[in-house]
């Protein structure tokens, strides 16, 4: 599987805030319809209210798993679309771009690209003192890439995106997000759409082993008594040199 990771942390760099609010997406198709920012740890059948899960129940069970008792993460939005070659005027340049840039990532013949389907999550460490160190979380997106290199999906790829967070559940908290994006590639929709399933299932699977756990008895960040976290003075990382100083760092 092709897998890597990089890092949005510079200073005018996006933000992730959670709760995120429904009117910061006035473009979205779900926009006017109600769509807020689920806790699924705190409601896990609230996983119905979740639009994008009514068109892939693969990203319901990803969901599920990922906002489990034992899962090291919570998930805080998300979203499924597909790629086409021959997609309509309006994004048919976008998805051709995007897709042959992906088969020559992939070495696939042409005949193998013709479709594509996508989706991302974003994720937050609930162990507050990992959700606060990009250092950290570098670390972990290091074994989590090359564990996925080895995962047998020749049509599929694996990023994941260092971000800013801001959380606010029962006080204001500043850390990073991991944003996974998993593609996959074929030559008709439901076989791209299957291959995505298949390693996504994988993915997270990945994600949910033992080594990525949090310690026993550790501070997490949806604790109801959870205080504000900020970590001053950081030593230098591969991310401070990308751009200017991190922002919550």
């Amino acid at each position: 599987m092709l897998s890597e990771w990089t890092a949005e942390c510079c200073i005018d760099a996006p933000v992730l805030v959670v709760p995120w609010p429904a009117e910061g997406f006035p473009n979205s198709p779900t926009a006017g319809a109600g769509v807020r920012f689920i806790d699924l740890r705190a409601n896990p059948y609230a996983i119905a209210e979740i639009p994008e899960t009514e068109q892939s129940p693969c990203l319901a069970r990803a969901l599920r798993s990922l906002n489990a008792t034992r899962s090291p993460f919570f998930t805080a939005k998300c979203d499924v679309w597909r790629l086409a070659f021959n997609a309509d005027a309006g994004s048919g340049a976008e998805h051709r771009e995007k897709l042959e840039a992906m088969r020559l990532e992939l070495m696939l013949p042409e005949e193998e690209a013709r479709y594509g389907f996508a989706g991302y999550i974003d994720l937050l460490w609930r162990e507050r003192s990992v959700f606060a160190s990009a250092h950290q979380q570098q670390d972990r997106l290091d074994r989590i890439v090359r564990r996925a290199r080895r995962l047998a999906h020749d049509e599929a790829a694996l990023e994941c995106v260092l971000r800013p967070a801001l959380l606010d559940l029962s006080g204001p908290l500043e850390g990073f997000a991991v944003t996974v994006y998993v593609t996959a590639l074929g030559p008709e929709p439901e076989i791209a759409r299957r291959r995505w399933e298949l390693a996504l299932e994988d993915v997270v699977s990945l994600l949910r082993s033992k080594e990525l756990e949090a310690m026993r008895g550790s501070a997490t960040i949806d604790a109801v008594d959870a205080n504000p976290v900020r970590v001053s003075q950081p030593e230098s990382s591969p991310v401070d040199r990308q751009g200017p100083k991190i922002w919550g760092e």
